[in-house]
């Protein structure tokens, strides 16, 4: 407990399932949070159960500027951003013959653009300190591709690749980047998958079983405490 005291963390996508779970799990161990996501009522709801250590920001990620205002809202209203999580993303599934192009782009604009739009702007702050974890969530879809997820996999594993970009550029200032990229996980985003695909996914992992939103969170915190 309190091993982030002092801390800020900034959560994008803090409206869905594992972007409450990472919340909690960081706000445990004492740091404050900044939440961010298009959808305020959810984060309104968590910030209550919480308590203290908790603010609640709207912004569009797909937008520069509101990225840019995002963080300075942040700043000012909580002195600095210690943690980023670069958490929001969404889906727009279909195979590449009937995907259309706006799903192609929007996908791409929140998952892989968004990121870079964050850590472009709360870097800035974190080179000044000469300190900061910036941690991405990615995808094993990233990774090993997947039927019907052209775009979802092609941002998955274009962030992947910026951050390790990222984690050569920053390393030198103090500043950690790393990448969780989890399988399928228990939320709302796997809730609409048919019992047939939810079995047949479950027969590639060793485990046998989803991931829980909380295997995610610890990881979070994890790279929230390592020490360069």
């Amino acid at each position: 407990m309190f091993e982030l005291h002092d801390k800020v963390a900034l959560i994008t996508g803090a409206a869905g399932g594992l972007g409450d779970k990472i919340a909690r799990t960081l706000h445990k161990q004492g740091a404050t949070l900044a939440l961010t996501d298009m959808r305020a009522e959810p984060m309104e709801k968590l910030k209550a159960e919480l308590g203290d250590r908790v603010e609640v920001f709207t912004a569009n990620l797909t937008n520069p500027e509101d990225v840019k205002n995002l963080v300075s809202q942040v700043e000012e209203k909580l002195g600095r951003i210690d943690i980023l999580v670069n958490n929001a993303g969404i889906t727009k599934d279909g195979l590449i013959m009937k995907m259309k192009e706006e799903d192609f782009d929007s996908v791409l604009n929140v998952n892989l653009k968004g990121t870079f739009n964050t850590i472009r702007h709360s870097a800035r702050q974190m080179l000044k300190q000469r300190s900061g974890k910036i941690i991405n969530i990615s995808s094993v879809s990233g990774i090993l591709g997947n039927v019907g997820q052209a775009n979802y996999a092609a941002s998955k594993a274009g962030v992947i690749g910026l951050t390790k970009t990222m984690a050569r550029e920053l390393g030198s200032r103090g500043i950690t980047v790393n990448a969780i990229a989890p399988g399928f996980v228990d939320t709302e985003m796997t809730e609409v998958l048919s019992e047939e695909i939810r079995e047949n996914a479950c027969k590639q992992i060793i485990l046998g079983r989803f991931g829980k939103p909380e295997d995610i969170a610890n990881t979070a915190v994890f790279l929230s405490l390592i020490h360069i």
